[in-house]
């Protein structure tokens, strides 16, 4: 029996959905990047035409119209679902040096200690200790070496402070100038005379610290360089110690030796007369200038009266300013000294030779 064409017939299936993208998903099948996999719009769909809804924001909580974007439009909330999953990567394409390694072997069992066929040739040398004899003892060049990594720095750590020894003299001066007309601060005086002690007694140590390794240095530098050019010192060990110390004689005697280590170092004639080169000269003038100003300096300390004290402010400030030349220059004349007696593999090596030009008409 068939309905009527009034009555109403039964149900039907739902027709299919027309082929294409679906609410939530893309023209791939892909979702979309507001509708979250698992909510409502991406699992029913929508109806065609329309897009799906946004999921409710979780910050604000509130629901976005459609069609609004992947931003929350009332507080700017990123409203997609980001899920970031971590893959091991493929170890084929890794490089070697990074791919996982099997586990080691476990280690074998303890069978005692090592045997051998034979006795072994490695080890400390057979036969009971002994002391140290004369052979084993250090040369002169290694000692000159050593001395010289020593002086070297006291020398800089000396020219550091007689340059604050300097600028103590200096402030102490100015204020010299200030109290003729104005009363000087107590503080600024007190921090004057703090300055002028730790600069004199701190350049004081450090001038007698480098002298003495200077002197050191000086005897061991002439035997290395006697023995490299074959010949004997002409100097004993007591002359250049008094030539270093006493008055007079240290105006000639330091340069007149440094001179002669230098002509050997050289490897110049031993017949020919020693002539010290330019930076030599430099450093004898310097060390002669500051000998000489530093007994002025000693005997104008002695004098009385206001006037005296003054100049003598000035002359211990020049005294400390020509001491740090004098350490930088001594400094760098040990240095190359040295190096002359043993010059490093590859290194420049300074020779003085003579060339005698074609004679004029």
């Amino acid at each position: 029996m068939t309905p009527g064409p009034d009555e109403p017939g039964p149900p039907s299936a739902p027709a299919p959905p027309p082929p294409g993208p679906t609410a939530g998903q893309g023209p791939a099948g892909e979702p979309t990047a507001y509708a979250e996999p698992g909510h409502a719009a991406f699992a029913q769909g929508a109806a065609p035409g329309h897009a799906a809804p946004s999921p409710p924001c979780p910050r604000c909580g509130r629901q976005s119209p459609a069609g609004a974007g992947p931003f929350c439009p009332y507080c700017g909330r990123y409203l997609a679902a980001l899920d970031w999953v971590a893959l091991t990567p493929d170890p084929a394409l890794l490089p070697e040096s990074v791919r996982a390694r099997p586990a080691a072997t476990a280690p074998a069992r303890y069978d005692g200690p090592p045997r051998y066929r034979q006795i072994p040739r490695w080890g400390l040398p057979l036969g009971p200790w002994r002391s140290a004899g004369p052979d084993d003892a250090p040369t002169s060049l290694q000692l000159a070496r050593a001395l010289a990594g020593q002086l070297v720095p006291v020398l800089w750590v000396a020219a550091a402070m007689s340059a604050i020894a300097a600028v103590a003299e200096v402030w102490r001066y100015v204020l010299l100038l200030i109290s003729r007309s104005d009363a000087l601060s107590p503080t600024a005086v007190a921090w004057s005379d703090s300055l002028v002690w730790f600069g004199g007694w701190a350049s004081l140590a450090a001038v007698l610290a480098s002298g003495y390794l200077i002197i050191a240095w000086t005897l061991q530098a002439m035997r290395a360089a006697a023995q490299r050019s074959g010949t004997v010192p002409v100097r004993s060990t007591r002359a250049v110690v008094l030539g270093w110390m006493i008055p007079g004689l240290n105006l000639a005697v330091p340069g007149a030796v440094l001179t002669e280590i230098e002509h050997s170092a050289l490897d110049l004639p031993p017949d020919d007369r020693p002539r010290p080169s330019r930076e030599l000269l430099v450093w004898w003038a310097l060390w002669g200038a500051c000998v000489l100003l530093g007994a002025v300096t000693a005997l104008w300390a002695l004098r009385d009266g206001t006037q005296a004290l003054a100049d003598g402010v000035v002359l211990h400030a020049w005294l400390d300013v020509l001491a740090v030349v004098t350490a930088v220059v001594t400094a760098r004349v040990v240095r190359r000294l040295t190096d002359l007696l043993e010059p490093t593999l590859g290194g420049p090596r300074e020779l003085l030779v003579s060339v005698a030009g074609p004679a004029r008409a």
